[in-house]
This record gives C-alpha cells, sequence and structure tokens, in this order.
C-alpha cells in the first residue's frame, strides 16, 4: 500500500470520526447531513479500493456480487429505519429511486466515462449479466405493474395486495437464488479478461486485507448512512426541499454511494466488466433481493411495505428495463447513449422535483 493510500485512508476515518461526533453531539443539521455524505463518498472510495484487489483474484462475476451486496446495505438500514418509523412512502421511494439511480444515473456516466476511456470510443462488455438484469427487472416490473392495475383499477385483487406482495416476494427470492448460482458458476478467472490485465493495475494490498476493508468499509457505510438519514429531516426542512425529491433522488444516491463511485472508478480505468458487474448487480439485488427481502421483513412491523406504486413509478420502471436492456443487451454502448439514461433520470428527478 502507497503512502498517499494511508493517507487517504486515514482521511477518510478522519470525515467518518467527524460526522459521528457531529451526529453524537446533535449539530447543526445541514452540518450533519453535509459530513456524513462527505463520509459515504470516503467509504465508498475504500470500498472501490478494495473490491479491485478482490477483482484481482477472482472473475468480475464474484466480485461485483461481493461489493453490490456491501454496497447495498446502507440501503437495507434505511428502509427498515423508513418501516420502523411508519415512514411506508420513505421506504417504497428510497427503493425505487435506487432502481433508478442505478440503472439510468450511475450506468449512464459509467458508460460515457467507460466509452471515453476506450480507444475506440466504444464501451464493450460481456452481454450475459445486462441481458440478465432486464430479465430480472423486468419480472420485478410484471410484479408491480399487474399489482398496479389491481389496485387502481378496484380490482378484487387488489384488496389483498399484502398477501400477493408476499406471494410475489418469495417467487422473486426463489428465482435470484437460481440466478444467481448458474452466474456465479458461469463466472471466469481474471486472466480470461484482456482489459484487466491491459488496462488495470493491482492495488497492490493483500487478500487479507482487502476483504477485511470491504467488511470493515460496509459496516462504516451502514452507520454513516444512519446518520445521514437522521440528518436528512432537518436538513430538508432548512434548505427546502420536497420530501419526494429526497426520497427518489437524494436518499437513494446517498444509500447507494459505494457502488455509485466504484462502478464509474472501475469504468474509467477500462474495466468495463467490473463496471458493469458492480453497477448491474447493484440493479438485480434491489429489484429481486433487497426490495422483495424487506417486503417479508416488513412483516414484523406495524405497516407492512407492499408491491403497490404510485402509477408515475410503476411507468419509470418499466420504461427503465426496456431502455437499459435496449442500450446494453449487445455488450457495447456509446458515449451518448449513456448520456440518453442520464437524461431519462434527469427527467424523473425532475418529476418527483415538483411532487
Amino acid at each position: 500500500m502507497t503512502r498517499r493510500q494511508v493517507s487517504l485512508l486515514a482521511a477518510i476515518a478522519s470525515l467518518s470520526i467527524a460526522a459521528g461526533a457531529l451526529h453524537y453531539a446533535d449539530g447543526p443539521a445541514v452540518a450533519r447531513f453535509a459530513a456524513a455524505g462527505a463520509a459515504l463518498a470516503g467509504l465508498a472510495w475504500i470500498v472501490a479500493f478494495s473490491t479491485e484487489a478482490v477483482g484481482a483474484r477472482f472473475g468480475p462475476g464474484v466480485t461485483g456480487v461481493m461489493q453490490s451486496t456491501l454496497g447495498n446495505l446502507p440501503e437495507f438500514f434505511v428502509v427498515l429505519f423508513a418501516l420502523g418509523a411508519g415512514e411506508v412512502t420513505v421506504a417504497k421511494t428510497s427503493l425505487v429511486g435506487s432502481l433508478l439511480a442505478n440503472a439510468l444515473l450511475i450506468l449512464g456516466l459509467a458508460i460515457v466515462v467507460g466509452a471515453r476511456a476506450s480507444k475506440d470510443g466504444v464501451m464493450r462488455f460481456h452481454p450475459r449479466l445486462p441481458n440478465d438484469t432486464a430479465t430480472l427487472l423486468l419480472l420485478a416490473v410484471f410484479i408491480i405493474v399487474v399489482l398496479g392495475l389491481a389496485v387502481t383499477s378496484h380490482d378484487a385483487a387488489g384488496r389483498h395486495a399484502k398477501g400477493i406482495s408476499i406471494a410475489g416476494a418469495i417467487s422473486l427470492l426463489v428465482v435470484y437464488a437460481v440466478w444467481l448460482t448458474s452466474y456465479l458458476r458461469g463466472d471466469t478467472v481474471p486472466g480470461e479478461h484482456d482489459e484487466r490485465d491491459e488496462r488495470g493495475a493491482e492495488p497492490g494490498v493483500s487478500l487479507g486485507l482487502a476483504i477485511g476493508l470491504l467488511a470493515v468499509a460496509g459496516v462504516g457505510a451502514a452507520l454513516v448512512s444512519d446518520w445521514f438519514i437522521k440528518a436528512l429531516d432537518p436538513a430538508v426542512a432548512s434548505l427546502g426541499i420536497s420530501k419526494a425529491f429526497a426520497g427518489l433522488v437524494i436518499v437513494a444516491i446517498a444509500g447507494n454511494a459505494v457502488e455509485n463511485v466504484t462502478g464509474i472508478v472501475f469504468a474509467a480505468k477500462g474495466q468495463s466488466d467490473l463496471a458493469i458487474s458492480v453497477i448491474k448487480n447493484s440493479v438485480a439485488q434491489i429489484a429481486v433481493f433487497l426490495f422483495p427481502a424487506l417486503i417479508l421483513a416488513s412483516l414484523f412491523f406495524a405497516t407492512p411495505l407492499t408491491f403497490v406504486l404510485s402509477p408515475v413509478y410503476i411507468a419509470a420502471l418499466g420504461l427503465t428495463a426496456i431502455a437499459v436492456w435496449q442500450i446494453t443487451g449487445d455488450g457495447e454502448a456509446y458515449a451518448f447513449e449513456g448520456v440518453a439514461l442520464v437524461a431519462l433520470y434527469a427527467i424523473v428527478a425532475t418529476v418527483a422535483w415538483y411532487q
């Protein structure tokens, strides 16, 4: 590990301590909000750094799943905290926002960066994961659309949203388990990915240290994310931001800051397969693992979580699944396609701003 890397780790640790001090001292809301956000960004760098070291020894599939799982820990705790407080709307918008942020904003930025890092201006990657993710996302959207239509049309099934959501959650988890097993078995070793040999340099840390840093950063991100959410309400009130925008955009991006930074960093280094693996695994996990798992976990709370969403979000998720499949399904993407995904996210964010 270089002196610069050690200095960065020390600075991030200091940022996290400062965020914790402001939180427990009940400092100004905006200051607590900003400090926690900065600490999350720092922890994201640690995960990016550590995941690259792990990725030098395993295939991109294993690395992407590991990083996405740790990266989604803050979102898991954010939603549990919201459910415990009876804020079902906040829980739903943060989940929807996480899906849209990763599938549109982050994927779009990664494509722009990855295409520019490529010699011929085209970001290339193995097409299996993008196509698999589109299938999984469409499966989740199918449940959301059918249930949404039943509720809005006052169909008899709409009165059983809780039971349908439980059955749908179990179905999604079974599909995810089957897919994940097959996907990881088909993962390849680093030597088979020329781009990693040519463009990616190993961080120069041992495997044990890299895994240790991943674990510490994942737990730290969960703690800091909790501080961030607790400072959100008063900070939003001070800044004059709508709650819909805060949940769909700010909370979603902050809760997924780890993989947000990591995927773009890998794309900038020309590690396209690893970048796509991190981002796409995050999308798949939120859609068919995190969302259904939280629906089952919410059964222990007074107000359960269901797949019933606002028609605006149902339409946004459905069109997102189609756009992501169309752009990444062939295993290559141009910079303008990445810009198009970012533009789609900007439109959704604008709608949330006026809600």
